[in-house]
Parts: C-alpha cells; structure tokens; sequence
C-alpha cells in the first residue's frame, strides 16, 4: 500500500514479532482495560510508519492496551504473532496482512478460541468471511483506476504510442494487486496506452530506484511511470535525474498514497499526479474493535474517504498535512 519525513516521530517497532505494550494494563484478557495484539506488516515506507504511529496514538488515547508486534514483511513471521496472541488471550487481534492467502488456518485458531479479529489496510482472499468481523481499508483497486483515469485524460484526442513502465508493490499484495488490476482497466479505454515494463519494487524506496535504473537502460523511450506507492516514485526520480532526464517533465509520474514527501516532490513539479492512501486509520480501528469486544454488530466492509492532488492541489494541501 508509500514515504514522508519529519512531522512525525518515528518509533522504534518491535522487531522479529517481540510485542510492545504501548499502554499500561493487565496481561492478556484480564483486567479493566481491552487488549488489542496488532500485527503490523513491518516498517517498509513512510506510510506504514505513518499508519504505525496513528494505530499507537489512537490505542492510547482510547485506553486500550496495544499488544504490538512487526513481521517485518514475512507471512511466517505474522503468523506466529497471532499464534502468540491467542496464546496470550487477547481481547480482539488486528493485523495488516503481507500478502492476501493463506491465512486460515490461523484465522480459524483465533475463532476457536473466541478471539475477534479485524483487517486493517490489506484484505485477505478467504472464502470464508465468518474468520474476521471486519476489514477497514482502502479500495485499492479504485485508487488504480483513478490513476489509469488521470492518464487517460493526459493523452486525450492523441495517437502516438505511451509507453509505461510500472513499478509494483509487494508481490502478492492486496495493493498490489488491486492497483494494478484497476489502471489496467482504466487505461484500456486507450490501445495506445501501453505497459512496456512491469516489475516490483517492494514497496520501498531503495527498490523503485534499481528498478527504475534498470528501466531506464533497457527501454529507450518511457513516457509515463506508475509506481504503486510514493516512495518508489521517488527512489525513480532518483535514477530519472542520474539518466539526465528530467522527472515529470520528460516522464510522467504517477503514485500513490499521498504522504509528505511525495506531495512536496508533486508540488515541486517531479510528480504529476498523486492518488490518496490515507495511513491513518487508528481511531476508526479502535472505535471498531471497542464494538467487537461488546458484541455490538460492525459493518464487514469500512472504507476510508480519499482524493487526488495535483501540483496546485499539492501546494494547497502541503501546510496543514498531517503525514
């Protein structure tokens, strides 16, 4: 599902699947105070830390007590966090998945045992829907077509060929996926809007550059980049400028999520267009976790609202940004 730098303080997560108790309360279920074990993907991007932080505040500010653990992008890793969980009998579980299958047999551990869990942020393809109470998160898949759509009106009335290159998240991902399907789409309205090159950069910054580079040496005309979050835009624009090429002006670059250092690089002019990926989906995770634990009823299905930015769009929102 992205990158920024300073207005927030980057904590130190917990590593290897240690867990981090981030308010004060008793172990496992007992106590006053809910207990929530979140699975975090890992600390990839500016988004995920951004997404972190705001799941710490918001369990602090809601007196739950947070059970923290980070997979550091590894399924196994997650796994055994849950397995940990129940082993510790917490209240409710949540986790951003690293990838969307195979998932559950784990997910049916955690319903024997009569503990609630809620996706944040990435979905999982299992059948069935009775292993989790609720998922909150984006549509991927829309913000992937709000891309193809941003382009498609860049290339209007035009039939010279538009070669694309595209740098994919995490293989196996639900944004990945999702963002790649739905520019796919989107961008059929238009046979000369091509996809040259298509290859992961992992979500991270240090992967969308050597991708990029490698890009850039094996095809020689790419009109447009579509990176499936901001900071493998931005490792990009690093190989765009080596290669003597300027970003947003000689490529079109197009990402996603909408975080500090992206929207600063779009306002600059290096990025054209950004589609939002909000991370910060704290409160509505505890308000709905706060419903599980009472047996209240939750919608299945909660998604974020999100927008675009344009380079003025960008410039206008960049004071007051929160991430």
């Amino acid at each position: 599902m992205a990158v920024f730098g300073g207005l927030l303080a980057v904590s130190a997560l917990a590593g290897c699947g240690s867990s981090d108790d981030s308010a004060k309360g008793g172990d496992g279920g007992s106590g006053d105070k809910i207990v929530l074990g979140f699975s975090q993907v890992g600390a990839e991007s500016g988004w995920r830390t951004a997404n972190t932080e705001s799941i710490k505040a918001s369990a602090d500010a809601a007196g739950i007590t947070l059970k923290f653990a980070n997979a550091n992008g590894k399924q196994e890793q997650q796994i055994a966090d849950i397995r940990s969980f129940i082993t510790q009998g917490v209240d409710v579980i949540a986790f951003s998945p690293v990838v969307t299958s195979g998932w559950d047999a784990v997910l049916k551990e955690a319903k024997d045992a009569d503990i609630p869990v809620v996706l944040t942020d990435r979905a999982v393809d299992s059948q069935d829907t009775s292993l989790y109470k609720s998922f909150i998160g984006s549509d991927f898949k829309l913000e992937g077509k709000k891309a193809g759509e941003w382009l498609l009106k860049q290339y209007e009335g035009k039939n010279e060929p538009v070669n694309i290159v595209e740098l994919q998240g995490t293989t196996g991902s639900a944004p990945a996926l999702d963002r790649q399907s739905g520019f796919q789409e989107a961008i059929k309205a238009n046979p000369n809007l091509k996809i040259v090159k298509s290859q992961t950069g992992d979500f991270k910054r240090a992967d969308g550059k050597t991708v990029m580079e490698a890009f850039l040496q094996s095809e020689k005309d790419i009109d447009v980049l579509y990176a499936h979050n901001d900071d493998m835009g931005l490792g990009a624009i690093e190989a765009i400028k080596a290669a003597g090429k300027k970003p947003g002006t000689d490529i079109k670059i197009i990402t996603v999520d909408a975080v500090k250092d992206g929207m600063t690089a779009l306002a600059a002019g290096e990025i054209n267009f950004i589609v939002e990926c909000s991370p910060l989906l704290g409160d509505q995770l505890m308000q709905t976790v706060k419903k599980v634990k009472a047996g209240e009823s939750v919608e299945q299905r909660i998604v974020t609202e999100e927008t675009t930015f344009t380079q003025e769009q960008a410039k206008e929102a960049l004071p007051t940004r929160k991430y």
